[in-house]
């Protein structure tokens, strides 16, 4: 079950970084970083255009460089400042940071089927699971609300984004997938729209 994050009723919006050069070759992330790839510039600008007129008056952002180089465009285009907040951080992936599928499966076999069977509280070797994102989610949102915004764009990742998702009341935010070029609408009680920049 969600908890309440604190936050006045509103509309707060999510958005994730635009494609990576690690999106495209199949690595994991987590704490880790690679650059947009052109694309992926692409994508930040067309949500940047995407918002406009939303009403958006704040833009926060994970301090990993994919997801504040994409906040980044977004601001700009939306005419605001963008504010850094260390829990927006990705889900820790630990040990396995930087590799692929096949990697992983040749050092812990059978430890992605062992995480399917338990995605919230499986922690990752070395790193974090589900449930450690979600209590940064809830101070996160917290943050946000004290900042006094109304309607925050938050700029983060796939994982933590799910966590924010499950704060802000959505039941099933576990299996939600976010696509670089999806922005996220929500509004009391986890009513969630899916925006769409690719057209």
């Amino acid at each position: 079950m969600a908890r309440s994050s604190g936050r006045d009723p509103g509309l707060t919006y999510l958005a994730r970084h635009g494609q990576t050069e690690w999106n495209v070759a199949g690595r994991r992330q987590g704490r880790l970083d690679s650059p947009l790839t052109p694309l992926g510039v692409e994508q930040a600008r067309r949500n940047g255009v995407l918002l406009t007129g939303e009403g958006i008056d704040a833009v926060f952002a994970s301090p990993l460089g994919r997801a504040r180089v994409t906040a980044s465009i977004i601001a700009a285009q939306l005419g605001l400042d963008m504010r850094v907040v260390d829990g927006l951080a990705e889900i820790d992936h630990g040990a396995w940071s930087g590799l692929g599928s096949a990697e992983i499966d040749a050092r812990w076999p059978g430890q992605r089927e062992a995480r399917e069977r338990q995605k919230y509280t499986y922690r990752f070797p070395d790193g974090e699971s589900y449930a450690d994102g979600e209590v940064r989610a809830a101070r996160v949102l917290e943050e946000i609300g004290r900042s006094g915004a109304r309607r925050p764009l938050v700029v983060s990742h796939e994982m933590v984004g799910r966590m924010l998702l499950r704060q802000l009341g959505v039941p099933d935010a576990l299996r939600t997938r976010q696509p670089s070029d999806v922005v996220y609408r929500v509004g009391a009680g986890g009513a969630v729209e899916r925006l769409s920049s690719s057209g």
